[in-house]
């Protein structure tokens, strides 16, 4: 096959020197290290990928800042999904400002997982921030939204129709779970939004065996409620560190992509991502066919 450029548009670096990332604890083992833009590049050459767009790993100004400093050295990243203060809509207007002067700059994600506000999404205060990013044309990414929070992103998107929402993570299934079935039913709920995409990403469960077999449930579950055009590939490394590491993930996508159509594969890929984040050096114009 003809390779064409493939983008992980779910990708992770931190400095701990440069900021605290509580949740990075000694017990998480690997994760317990400054992740590297170089240590990342060797495993996208490795899986064949070309780009990436690094997602923001702390709500703070300093990771973002961070990220933009990667992209600015380094030309296989993509873009950046960075952090506002999205409570505070003086504050988060000026930050976006700042921020989306820098063309790396390509959407916004708040851990709303580790937030204890169960109705975050809801607040005015967020929603008016919110529809800042809609009026400029960014993306926002909600991270492990099921259970607590994939309701509330379909409510966000009826609610914002010109804002584009993107469900990390296909919102977290319970693979193998009695709570799939409901999960399916209220991810079906979310992609009845026109404005919304999904990433599968982050698929992993601790436990749990990573395969095809194993997450053909979920994927054609995706497939079905979003179709490759809404569909956004990513690795969720360096996380997959914490299973079977990138070139394993890679695989069981690979696995998976095999059985769609080479278009579908470039949307999934790339254009997808490309679309969403308007990533212009990497446009579906300049694709052909995606290796499997």
């Amino acid at each position: 096959m003809t390779s064409a450029p493939i983008v992980d548009a779910h990708l992770h670096l931190w400095d701990l020197d440069r900021s605290g990332y509580s949740w990075i604890t000694p017990e998480l083992g690997p994760l317990h290290t400054t992740i590297t833009a170089d240590r990342a590049r060797g495993e996208l050459s490795a899986a064949g990928v070309d780009q990436a767009v690094l997602v923001q790993a702390e709500d703070s100004v300093a990771d973002t800042e961070f990220m933009l400093e990667v992209a600015a050295k380094h030309d296989w990243v993509a873009g950046v999904v960075g952090w506002v203060q999205l409570d505070d809509p003086a504050v988060a207007e000026a930050q976006l400002d700042r921020f989306a002067a820098d063309p790396a700059f390509v959407g916004v994600r708040h851990l709303v997982h580790d937030d204890p506000r169960d109705d975050f999404l809801a607040l005015p205060a967020v929603r008016t921030s919110l529809g800042m990013l809609a009026d400029r044309g960014l993306p926002y990414d909600v991270p492990n939204a099921w259970p607590r929070h994939l309701v509330a992103t379909g409510d966000l998107a009826g609610a914002l129709p010109e804002l584009t929402v993107v469900v990390d993570h296909l919102g977290k299934p319970p693979h193998g779970r009695p709570e799939f079935a409901e999960w399916r039913q209220v991810l079906a709920g979310v992609a009845g939004r026109p404005n919304t995409v999904a990433k599968v990403s982050g698929l992993q469960v601790p436990g749990v065996p990573f395969t095809a077999a194993v997450l053909r449930p979920a994927w054609e579950a995706a497939l079905e409620l979003f179709g490759p055009d809404r569909l956004i590939w990513g690795s969720d490394w360096p996380m997959t560190l914490l299973t079977d590491g990138y070139a394993a993930t890679w695989e069981v996508l690979s696995e998976l992509l095999a059985e769609q159509t080479p278009d579908e594969r470039r949307k999934i890929l790339a254009g997808t991502a490309s679309r969403v984040y308007r990533l212009g050096s990497m446009s579906t114009t300049q694709q052909t066919e995606a290796p499997c």
